[in-house]
């Protein structure tokens, strides 16, 4: 991590950047703070206290200090780049969007249009973001990343064979780039051919750097699964797990403790006075789950639906709630069922018109009922329904086992840490039931539950109860998912073009014997 910065002229920000650069971040703060109280509205001290505030995760204090600093007349381009950061990471991508664009006209750097792209995708704009993409890829062919993304794009839209062909330009690029393989490796069809497999044998021989070395003992491992090698396999995936987990440091006991408080805190009452006032028209249908669990399946099955469209997986409700625990926290600890509890109702209105407004920027119709698919909205289901109080949410669950083998031979990122243990994405399992069960008992009409394993052996059966607690009839066309043409950004894209399957279920039975702490963890969630 470096600050950087033009503050020659000032010894306070000087000192202030080199104990940033030491990552003494919080000392780096009152250097800043002490220089502007003797200049209160020093530009360069505003800008440096709101890159310091970036790095610390204080995202509105950070845009707070960064918008003053160029209104006393900052002109540091470096200052609107860090905006844009910041309000990407708030999950503002329209206003994201518009100040990289007009960053692109200003700075010749290619990270600024990939992070343009990156965002207009992440908006639902494929052709414009996917435009930029292969616009990078040409005219900086020698680096892998611009090959990936562009690659991700394409596949997303289905155009599966232009996908293979980017990742394999990214490997031509750099053969260590092990985000590279891992692409490869996770089309679902068997794409890696035993060149390949003595190609990451040998990378892997040389990779250093753990954002390499990880994703190539994910890639290998997938290439040794569908080659029926399931004891070399279960080394690749166990060394890959071990590395991401060392380097992120995940602690499982801090969600179990999350679950334990809203067991300890939230009953009946609680959940009474949450609110009934509907806000806005549209009626968001939150899909919740682990990762891994069939949610893209019931998403493009529900979206089939004339009255249903579909749209993602949103990040707002996740963002919105970051946002009110940060301005919460500034006045002494609090948890989130203490925050849903002291919302102002007129807060809390503000709060599900702002989700609404952003989730209107990925919808493309009128329909009265959308889907938000983002799995880890489980954890935020009160929260929502306390902003949101039409929300529905439908909870799909698959097989213990599965579910989380799944998990584990997935090359997540660290927005799912807990996927990198056994153990861990045992309990995060666990602790997923646990919350799922409060609800039921306390708001027994809040969730509506839909079995996995069941819904492809009888989709019918399955999506009619779910249909009904929408309050929708029943439509044939859920039964047709396949042919609905819509762009599809997660590892499930070329499964839900595909009729019903029962191609994800027992995939963890051939790694059985090496299971032993995702079994002792599940007990009696395991079969």
């Amino acid at each position: 991590m470096t600050v950087g910065g033009t503050v020659s002229a000032f010894p306070l920000l000087i000192s202030a950047t080199s104990l940033a650069n030491a990552g003494r971040l919080e000392e780096a703060a009152q250097q800043v703070i002490a220089h502007l109280r003797a200049r209160p509205n020093e530009p360069q001290g505003l800008a440096k206290l709101g890159e310091i505030a970036m790095l610390l995760g204080a995202l509105g204090q950070s845009e707070h200090f960064l918008r003053r600093a160029l209104a006393a007349g900052s002109r540091d381009v470096q200052v609107r780049r860090h905006l844009a950061s910041v309000l990407n990471q708030q999950e503002r991508l329209d206003e994201a969007a518009a100040l990289f664009a007009a960053l692109e006209t200003e700075v010749d750097d290619p990270v600024i249009p990939a992070m343009h792209a990156l965002i207009l995708d992440k908006l639902g704009h494929n052709a414009d973001a996917q435009a930029i993409q292969q616009r990078l890829a040409e005219q900086h062919g020698d680096k892998p990343h611009h090959w990936i993304a562009y690659g991700h794009s394409l596949r997303a839209a289905g155009e599966v064979d232009a996908a293979i062909a980017a990742y394999r330009n990214a490997i031509d690029a750099d053969d260590e780039c092990g985000e590279a393989w891992w692409a490869l490796a996770n089309i679902k069809s068997r794409v890696l051919t035993d060149a390949d497999v003595d190609h990451m044998q040998r990378m892997i021989g040389i990779a250093i750097d753990v954002r390499n070395s990880a994703p190539l003992h994910f890639a290998l491992a997938r290439a040794l699964h569908d080659r029926g090698r399931y004891r070399e396999a279960f080394d690749h995936y166990e060394q890959g797990n071990q590395q991401r987990a060392d380097d992120i440091g995940y602690d499982a006991r801090e969600l179990t403790a999350e679950v334990a408080e809203v067991e300890a805190a939230v009953d009946s009452a609680f959940v009474a006075r949450l609110g009934a006032e509907p806000v806005g028209d549209a009626v968001p249908v939150f899909i919740v789950s682990l990762p891994r669990s069939g949610s893209t399946l019931l998403e493009q099955m529900l979206g089939s639906h004339p009255a249903i469209e579909p749209v993602g997986e949103l990040p707002y409700a996740p963002a919105i709630l970051r946002g009110a625990m940060e301005m919460a926290t500034r006045r002494g600890k609090v948890t989130v069922p203490q925050l849903i509890a002291q919302i102002p109702d007129a807060a809390a209105a503000a709060m599900g018109q702002d989700y609404l407004r952003r989730a209107a920027l990925h919808r493309k119709t009128d329909r009265g009922f959308f889907v938000d698919k983002l799995p880890h909205n489980w954890s935020n289901i009160l929260f929502i329904r306390r902003i949101l109080p039409q929300a529905k949410f439908l909870d799909i669950r698959r097989d213990a086992m599965d579910c989380c083998f799944s998990n584990f031979s997935q090359s997540f990122s660290r927005a799912h840490a807990s996927s990198f243990r056994l153990a861990d994405i045992g309990q995060c399992y666990t602790d997923y039931v646990r919350m799922m069960a409060h609800l039921d008992r306390v708001a027994p009409a809040l969730v509506h539950h839909i079995d996995y394993e069941a819904m492809v052996a009888d989709p019918e059966a399955q999506l009619r109860p779910a249909l009904a607690y929408l309050g929708l009839d029943w439509d044939p066309a859920l039964l047709e998912f396949h042919k609905l043409d819509r762009v599809v950004r997660t590892p499930s894209s070329e499964q839900v073009r595909r009729p019903l399957n029962r191609d994800g279920m027992d995939v963890w039975k051939p790694y059985a014997e090496w299971l032993g702490p995702l079994r002792d963890t599940l007990g009696p969630l395991a079969r």
